[in-house]
């Protein structure tokens, strides 16, 4: 029997008093990540091919980013220390003229506790509330 919090996620989400196009062209640009996400990227970013190379909290990772598109898609897939792979899906969607909301979906990985799992949660909303000041600003 297969345990159902492995299929688990969880919608995260910060309304943003920007458009979604100033939202999208700063959140996309690798540079700004230790900015606005400490959970990812304590350290300026190497680029390393088609990827990026990060010092985070769990160590040494790489980061792919989706291509640059005009959906506000964000998401990337961040290679953990392990070498497992763990991809996040991220949106900015726009609402109005002048504001947007940033959607990211947590989803629990199998081997994850109940308390790693809302700790996750608890960065993420942390981060995208950076986000949200440093774009306000």
């Amino acid at each position: 029997m297969s345990d159902h919090r492995a299929f688990e996620s969880r919608h995260i989400s910060a309304w943003i008093n920007r458009s979604a196009i100033d939202v999208y062209r700063y959140a996309s640009d690798p540079a700004h990540l230790p900015q606005w996400a400490a959970g990812l990227a304590s350290s300026e970013l190497t680029r390393v091919g088609d990827t990026w190379v990060a010092q985070s909290p769990m160590g040494e990772i790489t980061i792919e980013f989706s291509p640059t598109n005009d959906l506000g898609v964000l998401d990337h897939v961040v290679n953990l220390p392990s070498g497992e792979p763990v991809f996040n899906p991220l949106r900015v969607v726009p609402a109005g003229e002048d504001g947007s909301e940033v959607v990211f979906t947590l989803r629990r990985r199998p081997e994850m506790s109940d308390e790693d799992y809302a700790a996750d949660a608890t960065a993420v909303a942390a981060d995208l509330a950076s986000l949200k000041r440093v774009l306000e600003r």
